[in-house]
């Protein structure tokens, strides 16, 4: 027996791993379609599988839904994410992605000898931060921002 064209919203979540919930929020965002059956159920095509977890996998590299959901606009509807267009997309995450990896070896180092300013190295912030300096930029851990320290 060939397998079914349309899934339920019961079966999209046992096949994908996603709670029903968040298909509906993926669906609310643009991120997925399906149809409605006259009872109002939701129905989606197979394909819809291969968008989640091309959904998925961006999130778990840090991307934004707002992001994945500009780069799922390129798609024809109905049409699952390739080879080629998973690899376009890794091309154009790339230079976020390595910023991203940048930032967190940065904050890496920076917390092994500094708490941001809050302050849990006295004798160090003597000499990184001495009279409280940063504190003068207002509330938060300024030093461990992943952008590297703010200027005013």
């Amino acid at each position: 027996m060939p397998p079914a064209q349309e899934l339920t919203i019961g079966d999209l979540s046992a096949r994908s791993g996603v709670p029903p919930s968040a298909l509906r929020f993926y669906e609310r965002q643009g991120l997925i379609s399906s149809r409605r059956t006259s009872g109002n159920q939701r129905r989606y095509d197979r394909t819809t599988l291969r968008r989640i977890a091309f959904i998925r996998a961006s999130q778990r590299v840090g991307i934004p839904l707002a992001q994945v959901g500009e780069v799922l606009g390129f798609l024809p509807e109905g049409q699952p994410p390739t080879k080629e267009f998973w690899m376009r997309a890794s091309e154009c995450w790339q230079e976020a992605l390595d910023e991203r990896i940048d930032q967190l070896q940065r904050m890496r180092d920076r917390f092994t000898s500094c708490i941001g300013c809050g302050c849990l190295s006295f004798q160090e912030c003597a000499l990184v931060n001495p009279d409280d300096t940063l504190g003068e930029r207002g509330p938060g851990a300024h030093l461990l921002d992943a952008r590297g320290p703010r200027t005013n």
